[in-house]
């Protein structure tokens, strides 16, 4: 059964309709102040004024941890409460779960940033189109906390105990990102083609090389699990890609080395000799960054894939971005799907 403090935290997270909890309260007063002083966190450490950069990083980790202690509450009530409880409740912690990982990854992402200009934000939405409570505050501190459509979506059905992390990428975590997105199909093939990148793979290397500040990680027990990742600019993106990213990929992958494999490993090398289609320029001025995301078939909650998508577009947005869109091919049913359930 939930301890004493654990239900003493599910009573503060949603106490009255206009007053918040002690951990509610908590968690907003944290993530204002962070999010209005995320101008410091580019100051040199040894600059006079440094000490307001040490204060941030130290308020950002009191915010990690309550977020952390609200995602171990939404395991472990799908793990212990009775099941007229958990369908009751669910919902609303689930929800409350989904924001937190995305508002903790993009704190995470600004103590990563140099940031020289405030957080940019959208128009307020009209009263109506927010929903209330700690969920509806919190969304209204994101950058895109204006676009009401990307914070609605039914929760699970077969509610899940997994938990999840969800942070920016490391410098350390390249390789093993590029041998999440392997596939077994290159087990049988040679050496050096079973290192070949699989579809997601492929898709997620460009950024890894030419855009790693827009990239976060999803990891469950297992580890790395899901991946979002963005570029601010994606015409100058697009043209860095085609004129030295994918060369020195076909280079290292010439199109000889799938030949006598299994279909799908043959498919995967010649991906990168294939000519990438041409993006028209009303696309690109209309909507000036692009994003790519993908998650393992492990991962069954659609609310950690959507915190994915809010952590990726809160940081392109805070940063200018005025609007984005993701190439996916007509003929990748994985990414057809995973895009139609993430909404």
């Amino acid at each position: 059964p939930l301890t004493l403090e654990e239900v003493r935290m599910l009573v503060e997270l949603f106490y009255l309709p206009y007053q918040h909890g002690a951990l509610a309260q908590q968690l907003l007063e944290h993530f204002r102040w962070l999010r209005a002083n995320s101008l410091s966190v580019g100051v040199p450490p040894s600059a006079p004024d440094a000490c307001g950069g040490r204060r941030w990083r130290g308020r950002a980790q009191s915010f990690q941890r309550l977020c952390a202690r609200a995602c171990r509450l939404h395991s472990r009530l799908v793990s212990t409460a009775g099941r007229a409880l958990l369908y009751d409740l669910h919902p609303y912690l689930w929800d409350i779960r989904n924001m937190l990982l995305a508002a903790c990854a993009f704190v995470l992402w600004l103590g990563c940033q140099s940031i020289t200009a405030p957080i940019l934000l959208g128009r307020d939405a009209e009263p109506w189109a927010r929903r209330g409570g700690l969920f509806g505050e919190l969304q209204a501190l994101l950058p895109v906390g204006n676009s009401c459509d990307l914070f609605y979506h039914p929760p699970p059905l077969f509610p899940s105990s997994q938990l999840y992390l969800l942070r920016p990428l490391l410098p350390l975590d390249k390789p093993g990102c590029w041998r999440l997105q392997c596939s077994e199909v290159f087990q049988g093939l040679q050496a050096q083609l079973s290192r070949a990148p699989a579809l997601p793979g492929r898709l997620l290397g460009s950024f890894l090389s030419l855009s790693p500040e827009y990239t976060f990680v999803l990891e469950d027990e297992g580890g790395p699990c899901g991946f979002a990742a963005g570029a601010l600019h994606a015409e100058g993106f697009l043209q860095q890609r085609d004129s030295s990213w994918l060369p020195a990929i076909r280079h290292k992958y010439p199109p000889d080395l799938g030949t006598g494999g299994p279909a799908l490993g043959q498919e995967a090398v010649l991906f990168f000799h294939a000519e990438p289609l041409a993006v028209p320029q009303p696309v690109l001025r209309r909507f000036p960054s692009l994003v790519q995301l993908g998650t393992a078939p492990r991962v069954l909650d659609v609310g950690a894939s959507r915190s994915l998508a809010l952590c990726l577009l809160s940081a392109l947005r805070a940063n200018g971005s005025r609007g984005v869109f993701c190439q996916v091919s007509d003929t990748d049913r994985q990414q057809l799907s995973f895009y139609s359930k993430l909404g």
